[in-house]
């Protein structure tokens, strides 16, 4: 295969190169190129085999332990538990898969930008071809209306392309035949255009120079399939904690078996002791509570306009440090307007001037107007007549076009409009209007001398300081003519200067609300965008991004890995707006967090977005701008395309993680009491009989502890939940502090009470250690009462801790007692069924129950209040230590942002 060629090289350069002329390719070279460069399509590459990936997924940790757990209810001969436990695990297993095959979505619905159909010229005819048949050297007809099929430079003819799904920027751009301009980046070259995009008007033909995985479109989909999806930070954590507590469990069983069997156990008991062990220190229920509390989470932030489409990525929202926002339609409302003019007879003040001015910059358009009356047309132009009829101007789109004489098209080299019209009502004078870049036109511009209000250099200062403020500048200049020109060049010069225009996007209404909340939760705030350095800097500054400080890189395409360690992890941190950014810079910025432990939240729109989005740990489409492709990448699509919206998601995942810790340690609080019975059992020998059995622990993991563990995942965000800096993606789910609380504290009284009412139950029968128990004799009735007062214990002192676990710091009052219904009803679940194992003779026979007695009872039913009066005194105490060791702290408010620095 022959090396690419250079499309910017003289044009008789690159035919010769491209093996080309006037008549296109012969047919059957076409077929021959078609061999050896492939179709011109965007290809995926193949994926790792769904059974390798199945395999990983009923191998993870979790799911070991839960085939653990369904293979001991097996050998307890509970058949139903068991199938129960294993649909568990591939209900996990295939959704988990599904989440995988998300990368490849995004690669193929990029061919979806790729037109079908072609029309090019082979043999001197042009000729309808299949666009995946199009190869180098193929001359192809683009029209208005018509999809750009491959990478081509325009050989005769021009057109207006829409670039946004590379570029960024929702302006088309023009595009003609002519010789490149040196230096351009190779998007901004004047005579090419690229796969993917659309002709919005013109005609052009244009010689192929790359196709397939050579485009621009094709280099994208590649960065996209390479950028690998790693685990969430609670995924990573989960098999952490999951190898923990199965070694731990593991080896808990295996000790006590050994120390059963050394004290003369029989071994029976002792394998039952193992067992029992083993099972108390699974939490069945982890995974299933987890995976079900995350899609809690997905469904609220549905409502509030964000979809999310991994259930990971909720916990991953709440772990966000840095957002990565895209400026225009996100922070901005997408909208340009007249923001201020300026005249050298008025300055920046109103007068005869600006009317001129206005009349002016709306002839100098090709805005058209549909039947409803809206405006439709280039945005800046837009903006421009808007404007004009805000200034008292009558602007006519029709009226427009019948009077106007000639159009010269904005030039992108000379960066110039032009528009030939009749100086007044009679006679044969014509006036040019010319509009475009400050510099271009003032360099035009006869300087009468300040004596009449018409020096350049101040209307250069004045172009300056607009530009600082954040605005588009355009300046607006005249001349009367003689003659309709044949050429531009002959009367683009000697101008008479109207004046100048600043155009605006206006920053959403919402927005500085949503960053003042970013900087209370110690979240960073960088603007990623393809627009102007100075325009995005003054968004940034009205909407409050720039703590402690703002810098500005202008051309950020050029900055490198070594600058950017420095920008991205300096003390204290800036935030930063990456001006003229392509994909590979949001790519390296990405890249750049994640290396330094930042969990980031990336934004964007356009097909050149999808790598980024795909890399970072939050990819955030949007869901009404955007692109397939971007939403296809993205983990979080917003359908209102909202910045605010990635707040209230950081805002809601902090939730859902502080949720998930609160059904862990209410889980992890109950493996105490169901472990404390077996080793009460060994430690006296067999004296005191098992107070729990195998089955009833498993009717408590999987029966009575799940619904409350899910009400659990719908509770309420705690106070303050937004003023807390973010954690750190490495931090642990679980802390030795929830180990305490929950292993010790919460554990302790629970068991306590529990082995209480076991006691309880025997000494009142008359029952000495050491008097047997078993089938037949005069206590196992008494026996099995004391067996059922253990696992209704337990069961009671789950309703305290699950009340207890509502909250980590704040009091149980603050987020009011009853305010989660869903809990209430989980403990309504539990206490029935629980009545059922009790009271119902077909399952004491199976779970070992009897009827409990209403002493019992009675006694049984002040457990609840026990467990969670004595955690609110525990928290009590710790909130008083707390403000006695920092009396009246407050969170120090960050500084305000300072000036704008700006960096090459």
């Amino acid at each position: 295969m022959a090396p690419e060629p250079d499309p910017c090289e003289p044009l008789a350069l690159l035919r010769r190169e491209l093996g080309t002329g006037a008549h296109g390719l012969s047919g059957r070279e076409a077929e021959r190129r078609l061999a050896v460069y492939g179709p011109n399509e965007v290809r995926s590459t193949a994926g790792e085999p769904v059974w390798r990936e199945i395999t990983r997924q009923l191998a993870h940790p979790l799911a070991l332990l839960l085939w653990a757990a369904g293979a001991l209810a097996f050998v307890a001969d509970i058949a139903v538990l068991g199938w129960a436990i294993v649909a568990v695990i591939l209900v996990n297993a295939g959704f988990a898969l599904l989440q995988e095959r998300q990368a490849e979505h995004a690669v193929e619905t990029l061919a979806r930008y790729l037109p079908e159909h072609a029309r090019v010229v082979r043999d001197g005819e042009t000729l309808d071809v299949l666009a995946k048949e199009l190869v180098p050297g193929d001359i192809v007809l683009v029209g208005e209306g018509d999809k750009i099929p491959a990478d081509a430079r325009l050989t005769e003819g021009g057109i207006e392309a829409d670039l946004s799904m590379l570029t960024g920027e929702s302006a088309p751009v023009d595009r003609f035949a002519g010789p490149a301009v040196q230096g351009k980046p190779l998007l901004a070259e004047p005579n090419l255009v690229f796969s993917g995009t659309t002709c919005t008007g013109g005609q052009a033909q244009a010689i192929v120079f790359a196709t397939g995985g050579h485009t621009e479109l094709g280099r994208i989909a590649a960065l996209s399939q390479r950028t690998r999806r790693e685990p969430s930070p609670l995924e990573q954590q989960v098999k952490k904690v999951a190898w923990l507590i199965a070694a731990a469990a593991v080896a808990i069983g295996v000790a006590f078996l050994l120390i059963g069997w050394a004290i003369g156990l029989p071994l029976t008991d002792a394998l039952m002791f193992a067992i029992g062990l083993l099972v108390a220190n699974v939490p069945e229920g982890l995974l299933p509570t987890i995976t079900l509390a995350l899609a809690v989470g997905v469904r609220l932030l549905a409502r509030q306009g964000a979809v999310v489409k991994r259930l990971s990525a909720v916990e991953t929202l709440g772990s966000t440090s840095v957002i990565c926002t895209d400026k225009t339609g996100t922070l901005t409302q997408n909208r340009m307007r007249l923001q201020a003019t300026w005249t050298p007879g008025h300055g920046t003040g109103t007068g005869p001037w600006t009317a001129g001015l206005a009349g002016a910059m709306a002839e100098c358009t090709t805005v058209t107007r549909d039947e409803r009356g809206g405006l439709h047309g280039d945005p800046t132009e837009v903006a421009l007549v808007e404007g004009a009829g805000a200034l008292g101007g009558d602007p006519d789109p029709e009226q427009r076009d019948e009077r106007r004489r000639a159009l010269f098209r904005f030039d992108p080299r000379l960066r110039l409009m032009s528009t030939v019209t009749p100086a007044g009502r009679g006679g044969d004078q014509l006036r040019l209007i010319v509009k475009g870049a400050p510099e271009s036109v003032l360099a035009r511009t006869a300087d009468a001398g300040a004596g009449e209000g018409r020096d350049v250099s101040r209307a250069r200062a004045a172009a300056d300081d607009l530009a600082r403020q954040g605005m588009r500048v355009l300046a607006v200049a005249d001349r009367e003519l003689a003659e309709l020109p044949e050429h531009r060049e002959q009367v683009e010069r000697e101008l008479r200067l109207l004046g100048l225009v600043g155009l605006y996007d206006p920053p959403r209404p919402e927005v500085a609300a949503a960053v003042r909340r970013c900087h209370e939760a110690g979240l960073q705030v960088h603007i990623v965008t393809g627009d102007n350095g100075a325009t995005a800097a003054a968004v940034a500054e009205e909407v409050g991004i720039g703590r402690p400080e703002l810098l500005v890189i202008a051309e950020s395409e050029g900055v490198t890995d070594r600058e950017l360690d420095g920008l991205l992890v300096k003390e204290p941190a800036a935030e930063i707006v990456f001006a003229r950014s392509s994909p590979e810079t949001k790519l390296k910025v990405a890249d750049t967090l994640r290396a330094h432990g930042r969990i980031v939240a990336m934004t964007g729109d356009g097909v050149n977005d999808a790598p980024a989005l795909h890399r970072a740990h939050i990819g955030v489409a949007m869901g009404r701008s955007g692109t397939d492709v971007a939403r296809e990448a993205a983990t979080m699509v917003l359908t209102d395309d909202n910045f605010a919206t990635i707040v209230t998601a950081v805002e809601s995942g902090r939730r859902v993680y502080d949720n998930v810790r609160k059904f862990i340690v209410y889980i992890f609080a109950h493996l105490t009491p169901e472990a404390v019975p077996f080793l009460v059992f060994a430690l006296s020998a067999g004296a005191v009989p098992l107070p729990l059995t195998v089955l009833q622990i498993l009717a408590i993991d999987l029966g009575t502890e799940t619904l409350p563990a899910l009400a659990l995942g719908r509770e309420r965000a705690e106070p303050g939940v937004m003023k807390r800096p973010p954690r750190s993606g490495r931090q642990s789910i679980i802390s030795p502090a929830m180990l305490v609380r929950g292993w010790g504290y919460l554990g302790t009284v629970s068991a306590v009470l529990v082995m209480s009412g076991y006691f309880y139950v025997l000494w009142r029968a008359g029952w000495q250690p050491g008097d047997p128990s078993g089938p037949g004799s005069e206590l196992h009735h008494a026996y099995l009462t004391a067996t059922t007062a253990t696992f209704a214990g337990i069961v009671t002192c789950q309703v305290g801790t699950a009340m207890a676990a509502r909250t980590e710091h704040a009091s149980l009052r603050q987020i009011g007692v009853l305010s989660n219904t869903l809990l209430l009803y989980g403990i309504a679940f539990e206490l029935a069924f629980t009545a059922v194992l009790v009271y119902v003779p077909v399952f004491q026979g199976t779970f070992g129950t009897a009827a409990l007695p209403a002493d019992v009872v009675a006694l049984i039913a002040t457990f609840p209040v026990i467990v969670w009066g004595t955690d609110e005194l525990r928290r009590w105490a710790v909130r008083r230590r707390t403000r006695r060791t920092v009396p009246g702290s407050r969170p120090e408010r960050m500084s305000a942002a300072g000036e704008g620095r700006n960096l090459p």
